[in-house]
């Protein structure tokens, strides 16, 4: 498939109780147990290559690179980094702009 990937994280067994527990749940967001789903799935086959443990899991191969380098440097969170930059805006939309709203 492809090359085997280098980082190998080794997670605290905290975070994979918490990790089992959150796939048992059954109202638990689904990104999260995506994601819980995958540390599992390499705690228990450390040598799969990335584009494989994606495949069982439904992510790309990069999003699981990215999420074993990140757990592999000792940061065990499931959820997206904050965002730099300003947030966006978008226009105003209403009665006004010319956009939409009544006539």
């Amino acid at each position: 498939m492809g090359p085997e990937s280098i980082f190998k994280p080794e997670f605290p067994e905290d975070f994979l109780r918490r990790a089992y527990n959150e796939v048992k749940r059954g109202t638990a967001p689904y990104q999260s147990v995506q994601r819980y789903k995958l540390a599992l799935l390499i705690h228990e086959n450390r040598h799969m290559n990335n584009e494989e443990a994606g495949r069982r899991i439904g992510l790309s191969g990069r999003q699981v690179r990215r999420r074993r380098k990140r757990w592999a440097a000792g940061d065990f969170s499931v959820r997206d980094r904050e965002r730099q930059g300003r947030n966006r805006v978008f226009p105003p939309c209403g009665p006004g702009t010319g956009k939409g709203g009544s006539l």
